[in-house]
């Protein structure tokens, strides 16, 4: 099924979603990878604010090569989300409603996310370049130190993604293998 949303997500939207719905964002979400999720980690465990807003909203795990002349971001395919396991839960129950990335999560992962109604997103990876023009503004608003690993907000239209595992704890890439 295609569905349309905004972003920042609206929750209860969010708990409509089912595993292999076709999804459409539009609005803004935040790109951060390994060394921001462990900046934001260290933050939380020194009772610091995160430099975004979790409630509602989305974090790709992504980053990009340098834009071309006219563009606001190079190639932005998606990077694998297992690397940020070890920070989601904590993330998810501080708000954080969608994670965009390629590949499997672990157990806790899918347990954070039915316990907090949120949602987890595949961006198709080797579809960078063509993933890239949905982003229509890319700036980056913390951690510039980490270069391409620094958190972006961009802003977003009709960005494709497919729920690999909805807010219920179906998991697409399971229900694929038993089938």
């Amino acid at each position: 099924m295609d569905r349309y949303l905004k972003a920042p997500l609206d929750r209860e939207e969010v708990k409509t979603l089912k595993a292999g719905d076709y999804v459409y964002i539009t609005g803004t979400i935040y790109t951060a990878r390994d060394a921001a999720h462990l900046r934001m980690s260290q933050a939380l465990d020194r009772g610091e604010k995160l430099p975004i807003e979790l409630e509602g909203n989305v974090i790709y795990y992504m980053g990009p090569t340098p834009a071309r002349e006219g563009r606001p971001i190079g190639s932005a395919g998606p990077t694998t989300a297992s690397r940020m396991d070890k920070y989601t839960p904590r993330l998810l129950d501080l708000g954080l409603t969608g994670m965009i990335g390629k590949g499997k999560r672990k157990p806790e992962v899918t347990e954070a996310i039915v316990r907090n109604g949120a949602v987890f997103f595949a961006a198709v990876g080797g579809a960078g370049a063509l993933l890239s023009k949905c982003i229509k503004k890319a700036e980056v608003i913390a951690y510039e130190d980490l270069g391409t690993e620094a958190i972006r907000k961009l802003e977003v239209e009709n960005f494709p993604v497919i729920v690999v595992i909805d807010p219920q704890g179906n998991n697409l890439y399971e229900e694929v293998l038993k089938k």
